[in-house]
């Protein structure tokens, strides 16, 4: 899949858009909108980021996991060198002590995250702050065509890239999910 970023001022074409995205078949786990004004976008019916994705939180956390698991390789590492594991206590301190600083870089990696702009959107905070709303749409390569038939009938969508997409994996699930959900009485 690959995303394309559409720069726009106008909600309720962006609500048009949405609506004849998903009756040729683009799912609405495939169309998102980036604003500062999520009172707007709510009231427009879109599908607005949520709050936690505009932030680097999840890029963060699973750096911050990678240096605990470093940290805690380390620890195990140095337990193993000076053989600290054979004394009675065994390994259960370093196994817990590893754990710990996994545990502490992962959060902190986190709290780091929640500060900053999502990398992929980092390039779109100046268009933000300007009023302008971010519309994209994760798509394959046989929905290309759909939405460039749909983009085309918009004159408001300026195209501003493409980038790293949802796996499909994700999008299949969440329909799966939303089609269950309906489903239940």
């Amino acid at each position: 899949m690959q995303r394309h970023y559409y720069l726009s001022d106008d909600l309720n074409d962006l609500e048009a858009v949405e609506r004849e995205l998903e009756q040729n078949g683009i799912s609405a786990p495939q169309l998102h909108v980036l604003s500062e004004n999520d009172a707007e976008v709510e009231k427009h019916h879109l599908h607005a980021i949520e709050a936690v994705l505009k932030q680097d939180v999840v890029r963060s956390t699973q750096l911050g996991a990678v240096v605990g698991m470093v940290g805690a390789a380390f620890i195990l590492g140095l337990t193993y060198a000076m053989q600290w594991h054979t004394t009675a206590a065994g390994w259960l301190p370093s196994g817990f002590l590893a754990l710990i600083v996994l545990g502490f870089c992962a959060w902190e990696g986190g709290l780091v995250g929640i500060q900053i702009p999502n990398y992929q959107f980092k390039r779109f905070q100046a268009l933000l702050k300007q009023g302008k709303h971010i519309f994209f749409v994760d798509v394959d390569n046989n929905q290309f065509d759909v939405l460039c038939e749909v983009v085309e009938r918009h004159d408001s969508l300026i195209h501003a890239g493409t980038g790293e997409a949802t796996p499909s994996w994700v999008v299949k699930g969440q329909d799966k999910f939303n089609q269950a959900m309906k489903a239940l009485p």
